[in-house]
């Protein structure tokens, strides 16, 4: 274990070296508002479905019956058209046209349940909570790996002849999912949109046709990585679901090494890390962690393995 300040990563490449970055934006989830008999209600967005419909999470959700209408402001509201066994439920919005930009104007960021925020305070995270990277809309929660670089510390890289390749996979509900099987093998992660365009696919193909370190910064860019090498045996082009679940195991084939954070206890973040370097390392990097004082999950420090 070295104990490094994060402006010091660039000394841990090598030209050469394929730095792999995921681009999702946040955008504010978190809408609250009034039912038609006056409750209180906020309508977390989950995923967009399809013809202004959306998977959602609800709290409280008892308040909520099928057909009920919720008014977010004089512009928006829905109606609930479906309720869930796993707790979530389908809304339907009233509006269609210009629904990002209704939802941007009044919606909140989405945080991890351990940040506490006043729900009538400013809301700082909607840029803090972001990459500098950031520049496709629609996830829900950040990749927090990425959240460590800065403009320069890119710039540095890249002047050391490091590649940076950028694709996108719009972190969702089931990355936080805790682990609830008994069992490992029974657990799954949601499937998560993403998307490889011709830039990132020719870079990605390149470097490992010719052998280069390809290094993910976060478990969202792992993710996607490997799914699309366990689909299609090569980089390439394309887009869709992620829905690999790593588990103890898993044989990694598309990186060499991974900037992550500190995460959660019964998180598949954790199961796919101590997959990566080994249960026992990361078990001893954590202890480690803990007794340098290093902070953990959405805003704490990171770790990087190679």
């Amino acid at each position: 274990f070295e104990d490094k300040c994060f402006t010091d990563v660039v000394d841990q490449f090598s030209p050469g070296d394929l730095l792999v970055i995921n681009n999702t934006k946040v955008f504010p989830a978190r809408l609250f508002g009034i039912t038609e008999t006056g409750s209180a209600v906020e309508i977390f967005l989950v995923r967009p479905l399809q013809d202004g419909q959306w998977e959602a999470l609800a709290k409280p959700g008892r308040r909520l019956s099928i057909g009920k209408r919720v008014d977010f402001s004089d512009k928006l509201s829905c109606s609930v058209s479906e309720k869930h066994a796993n707790g979530t439920i389908t809304i339907q919005f009233d509006e269609e046209e210009n629904l990002e930009a209704l939802i941007d104007s009044i919606g909140k960021t989405p945080l991890p349940p351990y940040i506490h925020r006043e729900r009538d305070e400013p809301d700082i995270d909607r840029e803090r909570y972001q990459t500098v990277y950031a520049s496709k809309r629609g996830a829900i929660a950040a990749p927090t790996a990425g959240l460590h670089f800065t403009p320069e510390v890119l710039d540095q890289l890249k002047q050391k002849g490091i590649q940076v390749a950028e694709i996108t996979l719009h972190v969702g509900y089931g990355t936080f999912e805790p682990v609830r099987a008994e069992r490992l093998s029974e657990h799954r992660v949601q499937p998560e949109r993403y998307e490889i365009d011709e830039a990132a696919a020719a870079t990605l193909a390149k470097a490992r046709s010719e052998g280069r370190r390809i290094i993910a910064v976060g478990t969202t860019t792992t993710r996607t990585l490997e799914t699309v090498i366990e689909r299609f045996g090569e980089f390439r082009v394309s887009s869709g679901e992620a829905d690999l679940t790593i588990l103890p195991g898993y044989r990694f084939r598309a990186i060499d090494g991974l900037l992550t954070n500190f995460h959660l206890p019964k998180s598949s973040l954790l199961l796919l890390v101590s997959t990566f370097a080994g249960h026992e390392l990361i078990m001893k990097a954590y202890e480690h962690a803990i007794a340098e004082r290093y902070r953990f999950y959405s805003y704490g420090d990171c770790m990087l393995i190679v």
